[in-house]
């Protein structure tokens, strides 16, 4: 059970949409990974909140909040006009919260999904994004941004160490900081019979202070696509190394539907470096279904 609806105060536009899904879990008797204490907890949904026009300059303010079962990620975004042929400039403030699954994960059901085992990444990020104007295959975004991450279990206290004893944080404490210059470039091409699409992300860690992290994190992911008839091949490449200091949570998770399928996220392995390489041919299925209420 759901509900959408979208709202026009003045100049801004605010879209709403929430979904009750509690009893879609039931109905596919969905095992709960963890116990929820609040009735709002069993709620997904999204709220957005867009101004064209905040400060009469043409500013735009975007305020985004996705909720999941066990994530949610907020987002504040202010831009102001420029021209098209120049690098479009946005400050953002994000706090995102999400289970840690990939790196202290446990396993379930045969190692086919992981639990978090009560470890949960709770992030708070400031800074300046800048995308620079595209051209007909490439696209490059810029970003430079505080973030400050903290370790917390399931019921929000703050925590060092997991299950099993092993630290969760850089730092030894319950929280780790760092800047981090980040530059990402991605290539997409595409006819109506393949495609073909590279990203690449390097992460650089400047130690301000020291305490902070300081590192150089490079990861890359190439996949091609190719239509045989009515069949689809995909074929994919990605890796990725990371040298200096690592927080945990900043290995690299091998497992999961985006890697390795029929495991959970990170069950195969986690480390500092990794290449992983996959490919899947897929057909298309026709069935006839009736339903009777």
């Amino acid at each position: 059970m759901g509900a959408q609806k979208s709202v026009h105060a003045g100049k801004a536009k605010i879209d709403a949409n929430v979904d009750f899904t509690h009893k879609l879990c039931a109905a596919l008797r969905l095992p709960s990974l963890r116990s929820t204490g609040s009735p709002l907890s069993l709620i997904i949904g999204s709220l957005c909140i867009k101004h064209p026009n905040l400060f009469g300059g043409s500013e735009k303010l975007d305020v985004s909040w996705d909720k999941g079962l066990y994530d949610s990620n907020i987002i504040i975004a202010f831009r102001r006009p420029r021209p098209e042929w120049l690098s479009q400039k946005c400050f953002v403030i994000q706090h995102s919260f999400s289970p840690e699954i990939g790196v202290h994960g446990t396993p379930i059901d045969n190692f086919s999904r992981s639990g978090s085992g009560g470890v949960n990444l709770s992030r708070i990020s400031v800074g300046l994004d800048r995308n620079e104007p595209a051209t007909s295959d490439w696209s490059s975004t810029t970003s430079i941004k505080f973030e400050h991450v903290q370790i917390v279990n399931d019921s929000w206290r703050s925590i060092t160490r997991d299950i099993d004893g092993f630290p969760l944080t850089r730092s030894g404490s319950p929280h780790d900081n760092m800047v981090v210059l980040k530059q990402e470039s991605q290539y997409a091409k595409a006819n109506d019979h393949s495609f073909y699409r590279f990203r690449m992300q390097i992460e650089q860690g400047i130690p301000i202070l020291s305490k902070w992290l300081i590192f150089n994190k490079f990861k890359f992911i190439a996949t091609k696509g190719v239509k045989l008839g009515p069949a689809f091949l995909l074929a994919s490449l990605a890796g990725g190394s990371i040298v200096g200091d690592m927080a945990p949570y900043q290995a690299f998770a091998i497992g999961g539907l985006g890697s390795v399928r029929g495991y959970g996220e990170g069950a195969v392995g986690s480390g500092r470096s990794c290449l992983v390489a996959n490919s899947e041919l897929t057909f298309p299925l026709v069935c006839n279904a009736v339903i009777i209420l």
